[in-house]
């Protein structure tokens, strides 16, 4: 039996709000299973760029989505919520996507009120919106895949405040799970959205200003928000990559990539050390009683980095 655990287990055991990255694939979400994060969120705009190479303006599709879940969830060992942006279509097309990715593994579907996936701050009439709303609610009856209704309501704009909020109030009393409002980003706005909006919320896209958050953990949990989430892990990606980039196109040689690695300290040039190569011969050797040990062409792996999580190997195959 998996040891993995639901969503819904997650939350039950947390003290308070905390902070969910947002992930793109298979290594992205596995760095931060070994940072410790216990809840990851598939991003479809960054999907979109890491997958398709183009930036997220309604290029994505629901083959991609179920594409990337299947791989993701199936190699993690915590919950991933999957961003399933307008839904890929009206009510039959939500009632079918949301049954496929609860069945791949999605821990929670988050479902937004976009009319048009090109202009995402145009959305749906309510009646539209709870529409997919129910139709999400139906499909995912039985499972153990939550729903987060997702509204894309300008909290600037006082009449669209409260209009997004309300949707919200009613799509959780339809049976969704979560409410998140994607441009909520103070603690004003925060705190006005729970007025209204009085289930469990996410925070989301949590920013910081001179260094400083802009909200903490303890201020969005006195509001009833369970999680915050974040994107920093592809610009994360970029920047490193980009920095031995130029230092190795600048020498035309890898002597920079052998002499940094600030995180973990294995000195070489492969990230294949991270993903855990000897338990997965370990395993092999459990089913053949042999000996054998991992290596990239003959030359020998670094041990798995210390000071880090390490999921059980079986839970990632």
């Amino acid at each position: 039996m998996s040891s993995k655990k639901t969503l819904r287990q997650v939350l039950a055991e947390q003290q308070g709000c905390f902070l969910v990255p947002c992930i793109y694939d298979c290594a992205s979400n596995h760095a931060m299973e070994m940072c410790g994060y216990p809840v990851t969120l598939l991003s479809g705009g960054e999907l979109s760029i890491a997958m398709n190479g183009i930036i997220d303006y309604g290029f994505l599709n629901q083959n991609d989505m179920e594409w990337a879940v299947s791989r993701i969830a199936s190699t993690s060992s915590v919950p991933l919520i999957a961003d399933v942006e307008d839904g890929f279509g009206g009510p039959l097309a939500v009632y079918r996507n949301a049954k496929r990715l609860a069945h791949m593994g999605a821990a929670a579907i988050q479902l937004e009120d976009a009319g048009d996936m090109e202009d995402s701050t145009g959305i749906l009439s309510r009646g539209a919106y709870l529409a997919k709303v129910k139709a999400a609610v139906e499909a995912l009856k039985d499972t153990d895949c939550m729903l987060i209704a997702r509204s894309n309501a300008d909290p600037e704009d006082p009449e669209a405040m409260k209009e997004g909020c309300e949707r919200l109030a009613a799509a959780m009393d339809l049976g969704a799970d979560l409410a998140m409002m994607v441009k909520v980003t103070t603690l004003e706005q925060a705190k006005k959205m729970a007025e209204i909006v009085r289930g469990s919320k996410v925070f989301a896209d949590v920013r910081a200003n001179g260094g400083k958050a802009a909200v903490t953990m303890e201020e969005l949990t006195k509001l009833n928000f369970v999680m915050c989430t974040t994107h920093f892990t592809l610009k994360a990606a970029m920047e490193c990559m980009l920095e031995h980039g130029l230092e190795n196109f600048k020498n035309q040689d890898v002597a920079y990539t052998f002499t940094h690695a600030q995180a973990t300290g294995d000195m070489g040039f492969s990230a294949t050390p991270m993903f855990d190569p000897q338990a997965y011969m370990q395993l092999e050797n459990r089913f053949t009683q042999g000996d054998k040990i991992y290596t990239i062409v003959g030359n020998k792996v670094e041990d798995y980095p210390e000071g880090f999580i390490r999921p059980d190997i079986s839970e990632r195959i």
